[in-house]
């Protein structure tokens, strides 16, 4: 095996065109499944197209006029950001807190770490209808624990704000093992000689935490972060599983917004519309996020 990745190294600098040659299939995937579906949507939203129909006709930017002044599309992007920014802030605070306790050895650790990180293997729709049991008005497991103490039945998901942030909650709890994962990681590729000189010069905890380890975690905070908040940014499964956007269109996420405008409202061509307006703002908020966090991270080196 390792004759064999040594020739394969040689045939590259032997030959700098071998690289080209063999990123070919996945630049081919890239250009099949991300470029084509994008200049796909971008076509589609300048039309009035039903999303069945053979017949459409281009409109230019009416769906893009029409989406400024469109009050669902402003709540959508209200919560989107909630969902967002939101689950990644209680995501960050419960997996870095998970990740400084499982880091040490203990028994079980394996096991608590393998509880933990769980939930980020199910598939978001799942966790949403396993919840939507759990809190739904009728026959909900939550509403049953607090009738055994006399308390009235609560329709949990009623209001579209409070919906909208125990949504935002579930999705913070199931996905903070992944959170952990990458802290973990971090922490571990710490060298102990900086706290044990710390702890030496007579920090206390929070001092060691503040100054050394929270400094040397910036890679992985990055990594986190942008990972956190593309995801919640794109929050689909959980919305559409337990309140499909309701009451109203109160509690709904641009994703789900825009699948309710293709398949119930049959609005193809607007919902392509809304659909890039979410592409780009998801992508220039993960861009500058980035690049916010590796400044800090040269600050901190240099």
């Amino acid at each position: 095996m390792k004759n064999s990745n040594t020739d394969i190294r040689r045939f590259m600098q032997s030959d700098p065109r071998a690289l080209t040659f063999l990123a070919l299939p996945a630049f081919a995937l890239f250009i099949v499944f991300v470029v084509v579906p994008i200049i796909s949507g971008i076509n589609i939203s300048f039309t009035n197209w039903n999303g069945y129909s053979q017949e459409y006709s281009y409109v230019g930017f009416d769906n893009y006029r029409k989406m400024v002044s469109d009050p669902q599309v402003w709540t959508a992007f209200k919560n989107t950001l909630i969902y967002g920014f939101g689950s990644t802030l209680v995501q960050t605070v419960l997996g870095l807190a998970f990740a400084m306790l499982l880091v040490n050895r203990f028994l079980f650790r394996g096991f608590a770490r393998t509880i933990i990180y769980l939930p980020a293997m199910v598939a978001q729709l799942i966790i949403g209808y396993i919840w939507y049991f759990i809190v739904t008005y009728e026959r909900g497991a939550l509403n049953d624990i607090v009738g055994l103490f006399g308390v009235a039945k609560v329709d949990w998901m009623s209001k579209g704000t409070r919906a909208v942030l125990i949504i935002m909650m579930i999705n913070s709890i199931a996905y903070c093992g992944k959170t952990m994962i990458i802290f973990i990681a971090g922490l571990e590729s710490i060298p102990n000689m900086y706290s044990e000189a710390a702890s030496i010069d007579g920090a206390n905890t929070w001092q060691s935490f503040r100054h050394i380890t929270l400094p040397m975690l910036l890679p992985a905070m990055t990594t986190s972060l942008v990972l956190n908040i593309i995801g919640g940014l794109k929050m689909f499964g959980l919305v559409v599983a337990m309140t499909n956007g309701g009451p109203g269109y109160a509690s709904h996420s641009l994703s789900s917004l825009i699948n309710n405008l293709y398949f119930a409202n049959q609005q193809a061509g607007y919902s392509a519309a809304v659909g890039m307006f979410s592409f780009v703002f998801i992508v220039l908020v993960s861009i500058v996020l980035r690049k916010y966090l590796e400044k800090k991270e040269e600050q901190y080196n240099g």
